[in-house]
């Protein structure tokens, strides 16, 4: 749970009111705070739109869907456009959206008056930012869906398919935006050294084994996401299980918490009572949103299928199984890594207690 910073900088970053550190803690707050209000506009302003003819046939009763409708209290909104068409306006939409909001709020952080970040600075908390939008907008869908969702098998809500199109180019820019952070990170310490000699210009593909190699997990999971849970969702669903893709996108909580922990880091305040804080809401949030989500889908199918939680694995194809199986393991991997920078963030080495003695 270490980090790195800039280096000759530590003057600067050791004392907050040295530096202007209140106001980006304060920006990052009240940005994502702000950030479900424009998840809600983004999805709900002024859509007035046909209802398909599709949704009069027996195979999804119309009674069944405005039952939905009532549910949110909002216009109800699907697109009047071809199916194909308004995938691809989905996914165009996301492949400008996260480039552009990041773009953008790099360019602010280096030129507000009251924050001039340094480029390297900038790019570190607008990525993390932009990482933040994408959870609180994830997770605002998924709860929409989730409680929409009566029925956990045959309920449909068209955020499910909708926010899946839209945030799959999200991965594909977030996988260059981990890249651009560990470049800048590379450039200002050089070879590792204390002069800060930045690398030979020819060194990119050695600069790029190194970013592969510190994330490989995380890449895997984006590629795994847009190569395979991607097509999984839209196509091989067929319009079933809403419901689960609502709490699974409900995973992202997490994500904003994570991401002020990385720039508290960033800026050596684990010191603070904030970072402290944070992190006791990063590890709650993971363990709920992350960890106990799927026994609580497999409970959730439990009990619509009238089985008992340990019956529900042998009850579904092996397949199923398997794929819960491939998504829990990263989740669990990255829960020890937090819990493990939990107890060394609240019980110091000087005086661990015995659990901490026992992993370390």
């Amino acid at each position: 749970m270490g980090g790195e910073v800039f280096l000759n900088k530590n003057d600067i970053y050791v004392n907050i009111c040295s530096f202007s550190l209140a106001p980006v803690i304060s920006f990052v707050f009240f940005f994502n705070g702000t950030t479900i209000a424009l998840a809600l506009f983004c999805f709900f302003k002024e859509c007035h739109f046909k209802v398909p003819t599709i949704l009069t046939t027996p195979s999804l009763p119309f009674s069944k869907f405005s039952v939905l409708r009532r549910n949110i209290n909002l216009p109800f909104c699907l697109p009047t456009c071809p199916l194909e068409a308004g995938m691809a306006l989905l996914f165009a939409g996301g492949c400008v959206f996260f480039p552009l909001c990041f773009t953008v709020l790099r360019w602010g952080l280096q030129n507000h008056a009251s924050l001039q970040m340094e480029k390297q600075e900038a790019v570190l908390v607008a990525s993390k930012l932009v990482s933040s939008v994408q959870a609180i907008m994830a997770s605002t869908a998924g709860y929409i869906v989730s409680t929409s969702c009566k029925h956990i098998i045959d309920d449909q809500h068209w955020l499910s398919s909708a926010y899946t199109q839209f945030a799959v180019p999200y991965f594909i820019y977030d996988i260059y935006a981990m890249f651009l952070c560990h470049w800048h990170k590379h450039q200002v310490k050089g070879h590792g050294g204390d002069d800060g000699v930045a690398r030979a210009p020819g060194s990119t593909w050695a600069i790029a084994r190194g970013y592969l190699h510190k994330e490989f997990l995380m890449v895997l999971h984006h590629a795994a996401m847009v190569l395979v849970c991607f097509p999984l969702s839209v196509v091989w669903r067929q319009g079933k299980g809403d419901f689960f893709l609502g709490c699974m996108l409900m995973a992202e909580v997490s994500t904003p918490f994570v991401c002020l922990g990385k720039i508290l880091i960033q800026y050596k305040q684990q010191h603070t009572l904030l970072h402290k804080v944070n992190g006791a809401l990063m590890l709650l949030s993971f363990l709920c949103c992350r960890v106990l989500l799927f026994p609580y889908l497999y409970w959730a199918y439990g009990r619509h299928a009238g089985l008992p939680l340990l019956a529900v694995p042998l009850a579904i194809p092996a397949h199923v199984n398997l794929g819960a199986a491939l998504l829990l393991a990263p989740q669990l991997y990255w829960f020890f890594l937090i819990c493990r920078g939990a107890c060394r963030l609240f019980w110091p080495r000087s005086r661990p207690p015995p659990a901490c003695q026992a992993q370390d």
